[in-house]
């Protein structure tokens, strides 16, 4: 979906298709088909954004292969869909039944995360529509913290720089610039939009910046003004933002309240979980490890990474950080010029709801992300922000 902003550019809005993980082509190809443009018939519109998810085993055998590039495109075209940009973090397996710490890996000290990406950016180019000249791809913050040392954060940093450089190579060639957003999360290397300050500032790279993501921003108490203008300080470009929400608990030292956390407790992803007190940000890895070992202060408010739907708040007790992405979508969008052309609601938890709340059936997984990029193109109208055909 696109969007003319008061200034004259073009905001383009998609939805990630990680909520549909596919492995190889095939999946890829029948993701299309099965899920992405089902959500496009219930928009009524003739085209919508995706954000694609290419794992390792589809992005090899797309780079190999100029027939499969134009399969792949053809595919697009057929079923109404463009894209512009690409979900780079996870590198294969977000289908299984347990993602967990697996998804942080390879990180940016391993060659393969730098091989990965590259292969990325040049495939999103050949998949740009014929009057896009610019895409974006969200990538892993560096790492997960644990065991991460300088000699790490030294390859990583000579990679990025590797990159830098490829993608200079790439527009050369190509005439399309691709961008590179590291994207903050709970519990990485980089974890707030402070902690890429300095990592960003020594790559200082006009097409590496940050993926901003609502959930993540939200789960870390930061205050969207604040991070937004910190970034403008530093010169850091926001690649992209995805629009999500994380869970939030309000009076979390009570019974009822721990016990609608607990069904938000599942096995497959990490719900890394924190609290502001006054003596600063308190964090568990996982929402399990927060209701079960009493690590964290419960006399403020919890807040979980679990993507919630946008537009179906959790049952009371509990809520969602809804308000935050507002207030960031406004702070990126809603000014003279767009912070960012790139947007993507990132809802990749829908099977992973309590029982009762999840899709049983292709149709009302269809039905729920359609609404929930009808809620994100409403935010973006009343912003001032004209939806184009």
């Amino acid at each position: 979906m696109r969007f003319r902003h008061p200034d004259g550019s073009t905001v383009h809005l998609a939805y990630c298709t990680n909520v549909h993980p596919a492995e190889t082509l095939d999946g890829v190809l029948a993701q299309l088909r099965d899920h992405c443009e089902p959500v496009r018939r219930r928009l009524g519109r003739d085209r919508i954004g995706i954000g694609l998810w290419l794992a390792k085993d589809a992005a090899r055998a797309l780079t190999a292969d100029p027939t499969a590039r134009r399969s792949l495109r053809t595919e697009l075209d057929s079923c109404g869909l463009e894209v512009v940009t690409l979900n780079g973090f996870p590198y294969e397996g977000f289908g299984t039944g347990e993602v967990k710490y697996r998804v942080y890996k390879p990180d940016w000290a391993d060659p393969e995360r730098l091989a990965h990406t590259i292969d990325l950016a040049w495939l999103l180019a050949t998949l740009l529509p014929d009057d896009v000249s610019e895409g974006a791809i969200s990538t892993l913050p560096l790492a997960w913290r644990d065991s991460w040392d300088a000699a790490q954060a030294a390859l990583a940093c000579s990679a990025l720089m590797v990159l830098g450089r490829r993608l200079d190579t790439l527009a050369e060639v190509t005439g399309r610039s691709i961008r590179i957003g590291l994207e903050p999360e709970p519990g990485c290397v980089i974890e707030t939009t402070d902690d890429a300050l300095a990592p960003l500032g020594e790559i200082a790279h006009p097409r590496i910046g940050l993926c901003l993501d609502t959930c993540h921003l939200a789960t870390s108490f930061e205050d969207p003004a604040t991070a937004l203008d910190a970034l403008a300080a530093a010169g850091i470009p926001v690649v992209k933002s995805q629009l999500s929400a994380a869970l939030h608990a309000e009076r979390p030292h009570l019974s009822d309240v721990r016990a609608a956390l607990a069904a938000f407790d599942e096995p497959r992803f990490l719900h890394q979980t924190r609290v502001m007190t006054a003596t600063g940000l308190h964090s568990t890895d996982d929402l399990g490890e927060a209701l079960t070992r009493d690590v964290l202060p419960d006399t403020s408010p919890w807040r979980s990474h679990f993507h919630v739907p946008l537009h179906a708040m959790p049952a009371p007790p509990l809520t969602s950080t809804l308000p935050v992405l507002k207030d960031t979508l406004a702070r990126l969008v809603g000014g003279p010029h767009p912070r960012t052309h790139h947007l993507e609601v990132e809802t990749y938890t829908w099977q992973a709801l309590p029982p009762e709340l999840r899709p049983r059936a292709r149709h009302q997984l269809a039905d729920g992300i359609a609404a929930e990029l009808t809620l994100a193109r409403d935010l973006l109208t009343d912003l001032g922000l004209k939806e184009l055909p």
